[in-house]
């Protein structure tokens, strides 16, 4: 599965002079299908397309940069890889953020 489509990288790149604000939408989800590990993306550099900026949860729930490289190449148990939400819906970055640090499911 291809983790960036083209309408994922044409809004997160439109985002990424927004660069932290939470007002922005993250516009992707990004998961390893064998642990809690999440990566929310709300922007990518239109010059570096390897830099990705979101929310991540994993040991807690940071801020952050992160790479797409390192992303697509990640081999998780069983020999999985990293994979989309097909079916998550562009929401704040403050509603991600608000419903992670309470526990709930985003």
């Amino acid at each position: 599965m291809k983790l960036m489509t083209k309408a994922i990288e044409r809004a997160a790149q439109k985002q990424y002079p927004l660069a932290s604000s939470m007002e922005q939408k993250v516009v992707g989800k990004f998961f390893d299908p064998t642990s809690k590990w999440t990566w929310y993306l709300m922007n990518q550099s239109p010059d570096d397309p390897d830099y990705l900026w979101g929310i991540v949860r994993g040991n807690a729930v940071e801020i952050g940069s992160f790479s797409l490289k390192v992303l697509q190449s990640m081999r998780v148990k069983f020999g999985l890889k990293i994979e989309r939400d097909m079916w998550f819906k562009p929401m704040t970055a403050n509603e991600v953020w608000d419903k992670l640090v309470k526990g709930e499911h985003v």
